[in-house]
């Protein structure tokens, strides 16, 4: 963060801090301060919990608030709380609980990188006369000799590149990611020697209004009355179960399915192969149905040069939990074609395809249906 800004004194350089009340982003701002920054804090005002069914303790909602001004009041800096209840709702609610019912499989948190906290939060930083925004992110920010790159975090373990993709370069000209090169263990000693009120509160695991996993429970409650139940049919069309709505589906999956015996001498196991949001069917099929050597990829989203016309070797994650594997990239006007060096099963639409070189992110963009 010494290069921050190089013809500045630290405490000349104000930064603005993003707080979630969470371990991550509160040893960011410690940071800074103990750098000599002028760290002011923001955190993001995501729900109401009187009008919401997001518990109180997740992040952008009341006690998260509470445990965020709480490490302001430690550090002795300034903290604002930006509502921003509205445009969360409408752009990654609302996006997730429609993505689901048209058979995909979203990824919110995305959206809310991309939209919601930088976006609302950069305004906020530029108004307040910031130099820069930080996060806690475990991603890294290089400065390359084509520009600003993203790159993967040193902890693969907790990197978080794959929901940064979609970032504009003007964004990455003004974030900034201290945590970067730093493991969790480093992070939460740190917590702990600067006596922060929450060193020892423990990781989100999920998605913020998902909490509890139950991503179907999620989406009834944002759209009550919109799942139907439907047929489970196979590759040929025949019928071989029900389902209570494709929403409690995703490409790929296996158990769950209740399809209970089958007649025939065939009984190998089945999977989702796809889902018909238009006929309101889980349509499954044997694993080798799965297999897929080219993925498509809409609102690609470029960080990279430019890509040859016979393509770019590159290492590609089609699901955040997956290691990159091999494959080349050919681009084209507003999206992306991927071709796989080995087949990938359950490639499910709606989740990212993020372009890897090494540690960078070339770009990513939107897994594209059939």
């Amino acid at each position: 963060m010494r290069s921050l800004a190089p013809d500045k004194a630290p405490q000349r350089t104000r930064v603005v801090v993003a707080m979630s009340g969470g371990v991550d982003s509160s040893v960011t701002a410690a940071m800074l301060v103990a750098q000599g920054y002028d760290v002011i804090g923001i955190t993001l005002k995501l729900f109401d919990p009187g009008k919401s069914f997001v518990p109180e303790g997740q992040c952008g909602a009341g006690t998260a608030i509470a445990d965020a001004a709480r490490v302001a009041q430690v550090l002795s800096i300034s903290h604002h709380v930006l509502d921003c209840e509205s445009r969360f709702a409408k752009n990654v609610m609302d996006y997730f609980a429609d993505s689901y019912l048209r058979g995909k499989t979203p990824i919110p948190c995305v959206l809310c990188n991309k939209g919601v906290k930088f976006g609302e939060l950069m305004d906020k930083a530029r108004e307040l006369g910031a130099e820069a925004l930080a996060t806690g992110h475990y991603a890294r920010r290089i400065e390359g000799e084509g520009g600003i790159e993203l790159h993967r975090a040193v902890d693969d373990a907790r990197d978080q590149s794959y929901f940064l993709f979609a970032l504009s370069r003007e964004q990455l000209e003004y974030v900034r990611f201290p945590l970067g090169e730093m493991s969790k263990t480093d992070v939460r000693a740190l917590a702990a020697r600067y006596r922060l009120p929450v060193a020892e509160k423990p990781d989100s695991q999920d998605i913020c209004f998902v909490p509890d996993g139950d991503y179907a429970g999620a989406v009834c409650r944002l759209r009550p009355g919109a799942v139907t139940p439907g047929l489970i049919v196979d590759l040929e069309g025949h019928t071989v179960g029900r389902h209570e709505g494709i929403i409690n589906f995703t490409v790929g999956q296996r158990r769950g399915l209740n399809i209970g015996g089958r007649d025939g001498e065939s009984n190998e196991p089945l999977y989702v192969v796809r889902l018909d949001s238009e006929l309101n069917q889980v349509v499954v099929g044997p694993r080798e149905a799965l297999a897929q050597t080219e993925v498509k990829l809409n609102e690609l989203n470029w960080l990279g040069a430019d890509v040859p016309g016979d393509g770019l070797e590159v290492a590609v994650r089609l699901r955040s939990a997956q290691k990159p594997a091999p494959a080349r990239f050919f681009r084209t006007e507003g999206s992306g074609r991927i071709v796989l060096r080995e087949p990938a099963y359950g490639v499910a639409p709606g989740q990212a395809g993020v372009i890897y070189d090494g540690s960078r992110v070339l770009g990513g963009g939107w897994i594209a249906g059939e």
